[in-house]
């Protein structure tokens, strides 16, 4: 098929949002009989799920401090449960295990789920706590934890498996995905509009553009010329800091230890929720019983045969380089030294054991293999979803993308004049107005 030259919507990014957009944008048209999925083209430079999306943990959670985010969260949620198979989707449940200093969090995070409706049990008490846990996994055995929030909904999806049925349905609708070919710039209009979408392989005359390129948000931004800094209101006392970097790097930290995923089951012989540990207790190496850290630190974990293990990861860590060198691509030779090694291999198993007995001993079965990746942080940690250029959308996650399924649906609704009020929250203009997002304690720059 010839490359095309003109299409009504181009979409950049051949991840979770940029297909998920792409297949719900199609069902939308055709729905108000403004078109069909064949004006629509999916545009990536290397393939489907090629970047963050294929490499992706795939938990999929409601656990946000946030009320914007976990009302985000519950409908996502809702958009995995509609097709469990096509999405390889694992409705297990996910539970945040933590200590004391992250109680009243955790607690505002239960009381407020209780009122959108989303089933959760909540645990108080280190007695309860441990009770609780061991009535699930009998070999717990984590000390100083005083609350469990596990949510009913939820659990995880296998990554690539999931985006190419999500592609799949994408183009049953007749929407196009067109692989190995790079976008280099925009072409703009008197009216500051863009007109044309720049390639590697030729121009593509547009109506619309839709960037849903997860880490590389930071190098479509400045394609578009949008400020490098900007200036943030306090939303306590009115007081403006400027120049704050628009766009910040973290190394993502996730890894898989290469055990029989079975090994987790729980005493009834089920395969367990997803489970998130934020704790403040002494975490010493299960190697040779020294001290890794007496700070907080948090941890995630799940079994998963298709990583082959027990995959999860632990909080992030910033970007020592120049993020300029970043943005060039977080997933290229640039950022190599950044993949997983032994320094977040013996903590993350450390805190296994520290968790379970089942885990002492296992460090050597850690799989040494590329993982984690780089993520482009929004100068509150939480996403941007707004049109720039008049008729430019910009899907910037700031990693929590890969549970944010349900994204594209509400972009597609944008796009044909619905206006989101789920998406409100997470406008560009909130950084002017002072209208930021309410910060958990977690160790997670994203709660």
């Amino acid at each position: 098929m010839a490359f095309p030259t003109k299409s009504p919507y181009v979409i950049v990014g051949a991840g979770i949002h940029g297909l998920s957009t792409a297949y719900h944008l199609a069902l939308e048209l055709k729905a108000r009989g403004k078109g069909t999925g064949k004006d629509i083209i999916i545009l990536d430079k290397s393939g489907i799920s090629a970047g963050a999306s294929g490499i992706a943990c795939g938990v999929i959670r409601n656990n946000y401090f946030q009320p914007a985010m976990r009302e985000l969260m519950a409908h996502s949620v809702k958009i995995w449960e509609s097709d469990p198979k096509a999405y390889s989707y694992h409705p297990v449940g996910y539970m945040q295990v933590s200590c004391e200093k992250m109680h009243d969090d955790v607690r505002s995070i239960y009381e407020q789920q209780k009122d959108i409706d989303y089933k959760s049990i909540f645990i108080e008490g280190e007695k309860d706590c441990m009770k609780y846990m061991r009535d699930i996994l009998d070999d717990w055995q984590a000390q100083e934890i005083t609350s469990v929030l596990h949510e009913m909904p939820g659990g995880y999806a296998n990554n690539t498996a999931a985006m190419y049925g999500l592609a799949g349905k994408a183009e049953a609708e007749g929407v196009r995905i067109i692989t190995g070919v790079e976008v280099t710039g925009f072409l703009r209009d008197n009216d500051d509009s863009v007109t044309a979408v720049e390639t590697n392989r030729g121009n593509i005359d547009c109506d619309y553009v839709i960037i849903g390129a997860g880490p590389w948000a930071k190098q479509f931004w400045e394609m578009l010329e949008m400020p490098k800094t900007i200036s943030i209101k306090n939303p306590l006392d009115g007081t403006i800091t400027t120049d704050i970097p628009m766009w910040t790097y973290w190394f993502l930290q996730e890894g898989t230890l290469g055990v029989d995923p079975n090994i987790q089951k729980t005493n009834d012989g089920r395969m367990p929720p997803v489970i998130h540990v934020d704790s403040d207790a002494p975490l010493y190496s299960d190697v040779d019983g020294s001290l890794i850290t007496d700070s907080m630190w948090g941890i995630y974990y799940k079994p998963d045969f298709n990583f082959g293990g027990i995959q999860g990861g632990a909080a992030p860590v910033p970007v020592n380089k120049d993020s300029d060198d970043v943005a060039i691509d977080p997933y290229g030779t640039e950022s190599s030294e950044y993949l997983v090694g032994h320094e977040f291999a013996h903590m993350w198993v450390s805190a296994l054991a520290h968790c379970q007995k089942r885990f002492i001993g296992t460090i050597p079965k850690y799989k040494n293999e590329a993982s984690g990746g780089i993520g482009a942080f929004t100068p509150d940690s939480f996403p941007v979803f707004d049109v720039f250029r008049k008729n430019c959308y910009l899907i910037a996650d700031s990693n929590h993308g890969y549970k944010m399924l349900g994204v594209g649906k509400l972009v597609a609704e944008d796009i044909c004049g619905a206006n989101s009020n789920l998406l409100k929250p997470f406008r560009f203009s909130r950084y002017e107005a002072g209208k930021l997002h309410p910060v958990s304690n977690s160790p997670f720059p994203w709660s």
